[in-house]
């Protein structure tokens, strides 16, 4: 479902995802508002949502739709990557952040990475999210209570994924299988309570287990 306050936009992103093999568009809607009231209706399974819109910005709109039963997952579209737009979503439930004037093979791979249940942030938006972090006092130990239940493996997993590596670049450097990534992966995201890799990465971030730059 596109969810953005410009008919034009829409239109472009529409043009571009229906010539997807195996992407369709279940709806349109010009602001939060809409999109909530057409949740029920489209059943889409993910939904690219604009962040500045009038009546219900998309920040607000996606925290309430990602608490519905069955939400679809968000992908938040915007052409600024600042600081508590990253931040705000992230804490709403979204599960990637992209710029809208990313490559259209960007996109797809974007909805396709999201679709499955993974998250994603565009590089630049990575970087803004570790810049301000590390402008900030590392959190305290007990704040973050999942960080002292990680093993030493579950460590070193955390940390690679904080420096952005995919499981299969983590299996290789830490020579393990593939497989034996992925748990280790989701132990890492029960223990830190945390609902994706993006997630955990922030929590990895603000306890001070990782230091920007390491």
């Amino acid at each position: 479902m596109l969810v953005d306050d410009q008919a034009m936009v829409r239109t472009g992103f529409r043009m571009i995802l229906e010539a997807e093999d195996g992407v369709s568009v279940v709806g349109e809607a010009a602001d939060g508002r809409q999109a909530l009231d057409m949740v029920d209706r489209a059943r889409p399974d993910v939904i690219l949502m604009d962040v500045r819109m009038p009546v219900m910005d998309g920040i607000e709109a996606c925290g309430r739709i990602r608490a519905l039963d069955g939400a679809p997952r968000v992908m938040m579209l915007t052409t600024f990557d600042l600081d508590d737009y990253v931040h705000a979503a992230l804490r709403a439930g979204a599960s990637g952040f992209m710029l809208k004037d990313a490559p259209p093979e960007e996109l797809i791979d974007a909805i396709r990475i999201i679709h499955r249940g993974d998250a994603l942030l565009a590089p630049s938006v990575t970087q803004t999210l570790i810049d301000e972090i590390a402008r900030r006092p590392s959190g305290q130990p007990d704040a973050f209570p999942g960080i002292e239940r990680l093993t030493e493996r579950e460590l070193e997993v955390t940390r690679l994924m904080a420096k952005g590596l995919s499981n299969a670049e983590i299996a290789s450097q830490l020579i393990l299988g593939e497989a034996t990534v992925k748990t280790h992966v989701g132990r890492v995201l029960a223990k830190l309570d945390a609902r994706d890799r993006v997630q955990a990465v922030v929590v990895a971030y603000e306890s001070g287990l990782v230091t920007p730059g390491e």
